[in-house]
């Protein structure tokens, strides 16, 4: 079975993101071995300069490869990553599977990933050019995550 790993920097708020994740990780279980790590976001000034920002992506990306499991396929979300569709994502996945058995997807904080982190990445994945909500994040790659599977298995989620 597939293991998936998402590492996610920074805590829900909202009850109503963590039931939708609870959801999704419920539905993802007829898949994938699925675990999700939260890390704590470092502390920043209300307003950050440039260097405090980069040295706050360089802490967090230092925790964030602590937590990548060995001979895995790792996926950075960023905003100047790649756009692909559901079935695309479908294939890499499946590609995955074969290939490794192992896929770890990165949600970084507000403020993105350090580039050392996006640059060993395996793939750059951007759901959109629009900008959403940081906290919105994790419920749509879980939901990408569930489609992608559904496709692979030829189910009725996806139209």
């Amino acid at each position: 079975m597939l293991k998936v790993k998402i590492i996610a920097v920074g805590s829900l708020k909202e009850d109503y993101l963590r039931a939708a994740v609870a959801e999704y990780k419920k539905r993802l279980g007829a898949y994938c071995e699925l675990t999700l790590t939260e890390l704590r976001e470092a502390k920043l000034p209300d307003k950050p300069s440039e260097s405090e920002i980069a040295a706050a992506l360089s802490a967090e990306g230092a925790k964030i490869s602590a937590e990548i499991p060995q001979k895995s396929t790792l996926v950075t979300l960023c905003i100047e990553g790649k756009e692909c569709s559901s079935e695309d994502f479908s294939a890499f996945i499946d590609d995955v599977r074969m290939r490794t058995g192992n896929l770890c997807l990165v949600i970084g904080s507000s403020y993105g990933l350090s580039a050392q982190l996006k640059a060993k990445s395996d793939l750059r994945l951007s759901f959109s050019k629009m900008t959403f909500p940081h906290q919105l994040a994790r419920v749509m790659l879980l939901e990408q995550l569930y489609r992608a599977m559904n496709i692979s298995t030829g189910g009725k989620y996806h139209k």
